[in-house]
């Protein structure tokens, strides 16, 4: 392996391999067939064992982000709140975002309730379980051996869990690449490992997250650009890498209650990222770091906003309310803070009551103007408070406008 003189972190290196596509693809395009021959698939480092060296610089800002992490989810993790089911949702949808995924949050709240048949809201609904399940898992990350790879494998079934059942909960078994067309990888931009080097490349990559001596930020950023080296599913790579992110923060104690949505801060600068990314194959650590640094305070600067603009909702509401205090219509107040859309089933389920008490509570909130009726039917009947969902198209709209 070649190494980085500044950082002495390794680059990758290639190697030539055989491309020969299937009999269909070849038959499939007449004089465009798709044409046999070799390739260079990439041949990432094994880093477990290495040690970070950054530049004063890149160091300080990643120390900096790191306190200002903990201290976000200090301030507001430990409140009994909605705000960590906001702040969830947040980062699922920015995720899905910087690949192109993206809906209103509106479609995603109803695919969130299963009452929403649009593909694009159900997968971004997905992903939000799917950082929920990392985090739920973050713990088996410390395991060793097979334990914290099946975690990983685990997340990415869950982001697919609608979707290609051949390529869900397993590594690929086939080579992939990135740009170039699809007839073969002889042109493409990126071409990731061959599949026969995946077990042995995340065995190397789970040693590393499992390290303890390293700071956290750093880690987790060299973490993530690894795992977008080695690339190891068909689909959704980058989806599963960035949840995983999350649970790294919580195995690291940065984040110990809260999911801060630091996809929103790499989604306002996607072309530093990916930058950074490619720079990385070059051994240089420092862009990827600098910028998962700077992701965290656009981050929490984004989020702060978010808070901010939910007190003026939940302040608007406690005015205009004419329900008495512990009735079921202020109790399902609270429900509506963390599920803007909400169905009699789900109501009947939050509040304890029978159907026509439910029914009750909500027709209170949409004569209190709180609720409003999502479609004129007359069966299944959903409702939304469009001034939380109005609250996650802004969060989105920030995390979307670019530096």
């Amino acid at each position: 392996m070649s190494e980085n003189a500044e950082g002495g972190w390794p680059a990758v290196d290639y190697e030539q391999r055989h491309w020969e596509p299937a009999i269909e693809v070849r038959d499939s395009f007449g004089p465009h067939r798709a044409s046999s021959g070799p390739y260079r698939a990439v041949v990432p480092p094994r880093i477990a064992a290495l040690d970070i060296r950054l530049s004063p610089e890149t160091m300080a800002s990643s120390a900096d982000a790191t306190a200002e992490l903990i201290r976000f989810d200090t301030e507001f993790g430990a409140q009994d709140s909605p705000v960590g089911a906001l702040l969830l949702r947040a980062e699922g949808t920015a995720s899905a975002a910087i690949e192109g995924v993206t809906s209103n949050a509106q479609a995603i709240a109803l695919a969130e309730l299963e009452e929403s048949h649009e593909p694009i809201a159900n997968e971004i609904a997905g992903n939000a379980r799917a950082i929920e399940l990392a985090l739920f898992l973050c713990g088996s990350l410390s395991e060793a051996g097979q334990a914290s790879e099946d975690a990983v494998v685990q997340v990415q079934r869950a982001l697919m869990a609608s979707t290609r059942p051949e390529r869900r909960g397993r590594w690929r078994d086939q080579q992939v690449w990135i740009g170039g067309g699809a007839l073969g990888p002889h042109r493409a931009s990126f071409v990731p490992p061959h599949q026969s080097r995946l077990p042995e490349l995340m065995n190397d990559l789970m040693q590393f997250v499992r390290r303890r001596d390293l700071p956290a930020l750093a880690q987790i950023a060299i973490a993530h650009a690894q795992y977008e080296n080695v690339h190891p599913f068909l689909e959704v790579n980058g989806r599963t890498g960035r949840a995983l992110m999350q649970a790294m923060l919580r195995r690291g104690d940065v984040t110990r209650s809260i999911a801060v949505p630091v996809s929103a801060g790499l989604l306002q600068d996607t072309a530093a990222y990916f930058d950074a990314l490619t720079k990385y194959r070059a051994g240089k650590i420092d862009p990827i770091v600098e910028v998962f640094s700077r992701a965290s305070f656009t981050a929490v600067a984004n989020s702060r906003e978010l808070i901010d603009d939910l007190a003026a909702v939940r302040q608007s509401w406690a005015a205009r309310s004419t329900s008495r205090q512990g009735s079921g219509a202020r109790r399902l107040i609270e429900l509506l803070e963390r599920q803007p859309v909400i169905n009699s089933r789900s109501a009947i389920e939050y509040l304890g009551v029978t159907a026509p008490n439910a029914q009750l509570a909500i027709d209170r909130l949409v004569a209190d103007d709180i609720l409003t009726q999502v479609g004129s039917t007359r069966r299944n009947r959903v409702w939304a408070a469009r001034e939380i969902i109005d609250v996650l198209d802004a969060f989105a709209e920030r995390a979307r406008r670019r530096r």
